[in-house]
């Protein structure tokens, strides 16, 4: 937090609160006295308190969350939108719209109107192929929505906080904001109901000192937010990088084992498969199968030609012997047969 003391806030004037006749009774617990008809805060809460929501924001920018800036007293709009354009958050400093945070869908239309009009002007705003009767009217137009909704064109989602300078005035964001439980941190005057503020900073709300140092404050703890923000997002972008390399790595090692793997198999399919034959001595020898085989069935087919030639030979011979044989054995019997005739006869 920045350097801050009671002797600051005193000379801000954050000390001075309403007339007496004027005070709400839920901040008689802020309040150190009265004063010429003046009541007196507490300078010393102010600043615990001041503190307190220092730490908040600080949090809640360390986190990526954004902070809406809430003042549209005349005094205020211009420290307002300063410090929110400084710190780069959002800022609502003329006109609160009723349903700018409970009816933001509408609200984006209106967000959407403003973009297309400035695309038509152009980045110098003069509207080139528009009439000059209708360049007039837009440049009112754009000008109007500028002016109400230029600090919250960026705005996608509900604000992590929002910062409200007097609370009575702007009303309606505090009912909505609390209708959307969105945290609050608020300077709160004498005159002003602190319940249902998250974070209560009491002081005046009034003097343009008094704001500036309050605003400032919390601006600073918003940039200060962002920088630790930008420090993990950088940290975990690293870390990241890393894994995604050491992932790299891993990923081309493995490659590298699956094509080791897939060539050993290609060497292994290449090489012809082994039989194991046994020996005499009882040891078994390594002999290709494709070889054996074509050693075994060539030899099976000579074979085969060699034995079907001499069963035919052994066939034909046997019939001519047959055919010479079969006269000889008709001759003798024919000469039997005359000599049992004859020796009947005598």
């Amino acid at each position: 937090m920045a350097v801050v003391s009671v002797k600051h806030l005193f000379e801000a004037g954050a000390h001075l609160g309403h007339k007496t006749q004027k005070w709400h009774p839920k901040m008689k617990e802020y309040i150190y006295g009265s004063k010429s008809g003046i009541y007196i805060i507490d300078l010393r809460q102010t600043l615990d308190k001041l503190k307190e929501a220092y730490e908040y924001v600080l949090n809640v920018s360390a986190n990526g969350g954004k902070v809406l800036f809430v003042g549209t007293k005349y005094q205020a709009r211009d420290i307002i939108k300063e410090e929110a354009l400084r710190s780069n958050n959002f800022f609502v400093n003329l006109r609160w719209l009723g349903g700018m945070l409970t009816n933001f869908n509408t609200i984006k239309q209106s967000i959407v109107k403003l973009k297309k009009v400035e695309d038509i002007a152009g980045p110098d705003l003069d509207y080139v192929g528009v009439l000059k009767k209708e360049a007039v009217r837009m440049e009112k137009e754009r000008r109007k929505l500028q002016n109400i909704l230029g600090g919250i064109t960026e705005l996608r989602k509900k604000p992590a906080a929002v910062f409200i300078i007097d609370i009575k005035r702007e009303f309606i964001a505090l009912n909505e904001a609390k209708k959307l439980g969105i945290p609050i941190i608020a300077i709160t005057d004498t005159n002003c109901d602190p319940r249902g503020i998250d974070y209560v900073i009491p002081g005046n709300d009034d003097s343009a000192h008094c704001i500036t140092l309050f605003t400032s404050i919390i601006a600073s703890a918003a940039i200060e937010g962002r920088k630790i923000y930008e420090t993990k997002v950088q940290a975990v972008k690293l870390e990241q990088d890393k894994q995604r390399a050491e992932d790299k790595k891993k990923a081309a090692i493995a490659a590298k084992k699956k094509e080791a793997l897939a060539a050993k198999k290609k060497e292994v399919k290449a090489k012809p498969a082994v039989q194991k034959l046994p020996k005499d001595d009882g040891q078994a020898t390594d002999k290709p199968a494709v070889k054996s085989a074509e050693v075994v069935d060539e030899p099976t087919a000579k074979e085969a030609v060699v034995v079907e030639e001499p069963a035919a030979i052994a066939v034909e011979v046997v019939a001519e012997d047959a055919k010479v044989t079969e006269p000889v054995v008709e001759v003798a019997a024919v000469e039997e047969t005359e000599k049992d005739v004859a020796k009947t006869e005598e």
